[in-house]
């Protein structure tokens, strides 16, 4: 097989992995509207899928996706031995392993997204709020950071590309 066969493989993955925990590319695409809107008056809920939809191309991007989500299911099943099974059940605030592969994702499109990231990991707006409700039983200690580190590379990416129209209108 070529490489665009299994990287196209990988993103299918990726994306139906993201659907079947209940993440649609609309709840992230609605984080990167909150993120960005308020210095973008004309943007746009299709500018900001587009911008999330670029992101899930980048094979770090699905890579990172396929393994935090397999780690949380693989939690919620208790097929992790102690006492890391206990940590990721827990969201153990000094763990971080769920913060550094989310900063996979938010390297991407440059240090801004450090910042949207940041910030949207403390708000905790839309669906980030509904993977963050521990008494749903379900297990999203990796989906959560994984979700607002898209949104925060789409945010990143939206803001270069604003940037570089204005450049050009110069």
């Amino acid at each position: 097989m070529d490489k665009n066969t299994n990287q196209s493989k990988l993103e299918i993955k990726a994306r139906e992995w993201l659907t079947e925990r209940g993440v649609t590319l609309d709840h992230i695409a609605e984080l990167v509207y909150y993120l960005q809107s308020k210095y973008h008056e004309d943007l746009t809920m299709e500018e900001c899928l587009h911008n999330v939809d670029r992101v899930l191309t980048k094979r770090e991007v699905q890579n990172a996706i396929l393994t935090g989500i397999q780690l949380d299911m693989l939690t919620e099943q208790n097929k992790l031995d102690q006492p890391l099974q206990k940590t990721i059940e827990l969201d153990e605030s000094l763990y971080g392993i769920d913060e550094i592969i989310a900063f996979s994702i938010v390297n991407v499109y440059g240090s801004i997204g450090f910042t949207n990231y940041g910030y949207i990991d403390k708000q905790k707006p839309g669906i980030l709020k509904h993977l963050n409700d521990k008494t749903t039983g379900e297990v999203h200690t990796f989906l959560d950071d994984i979700v607002g580190a898209i949104a925060a590379a789409a945010s990143s990416r939206l803001a270069h590309s604003f940037a570089d129209d204005q450049l050009l209108d110069d």
